[in-house]
């Protein structure tokens, strides 16, 4: 399976804002970011995106996407649409605990990551077909030849990290760039990075 994982284009949202799950939009054009990432993705695959707007929009310029909730960022509950300066030195306990901390009525990135794992689970065991409508689900199977997915920094660092078997503590060091694809191909015999961040 050859996975592409984009990372959204450059959100509309001030800089020094918290903005995980809030559904802010896009600076820059949605299809001019699909036309520039077009020649690196292959020329058929199985396109699935989080339903947020700053994912969604560039993923249905590229297709029709597979919306999933387990693909949103991070929720920071209380401190979602605040400024980094207003949460002040709550901060601080986050960085004591970068996997475990939780704002107040969100979620811990360990708790994103088991999420978005579950999605890749469920991706990598392959489509099967729907008891009625034949409509292809989830479930067991062969999985997608080519999988192309539109998500966020957060969950992008959980798939990769996992894949490429870096403990959870260096997940942080895979910095995706905001309208980049990264190319991963995950076979029987193991995992290849083939590029990142073009």
């Amino acid at each position: 399976m050859q996975l592409h994982l984009i990372r959204h284009p450059r959100p509309a949202v001030e800089p020094g804002i918290c903005y995980g799950q809030t559904d802010v939009g896009l600076a820059e054009c949605p299809a001019a970011a699909a036309e520039r990432l077009r020649d690196l993705l292959p020329e058929s695959f199985s396109l699935h995106a989080s339903p947020l707007a700053r994912a969604r929009l560039l993923a249905e310029a590229l297709g029709t996407p597979r919306l999933d909730d387990r693909l949103k960022e991070i929720h920071f509950g209380e401190w979602e649409g605040r400024s980094f300066a207003d949460i002040g030195s709550a901060i601080d306990d986050w960085a004591t605990d970068p996997l475990g901390f939780r704002a107040p009525g969100g979620e811990s990135p360990r708790e994103m990551a088991a999420r978005v794992l579950q999605w890749l689970e469920d991706i990598r065991k392959g489509p099967r077909p729907a008891a009625r409508t034949g409509e292809p689900t989830v479930g067991a199977g062969l999985p997608a030849e080519n999988v192309v997915v539109v998500a966020h920094g957060g969950p992008l660092r959980a798939i990769a990290g996992h894949l490429l078997g870096m403990p959870p503590e260096r997940w942080l060091g895979l910095d995706f760039g905001c309208g980049l694809v990264t190319r991963i191909d995950v076979e029987s015999w193991g995992v290849v990075l083939k590029w990142f961040n073009r």
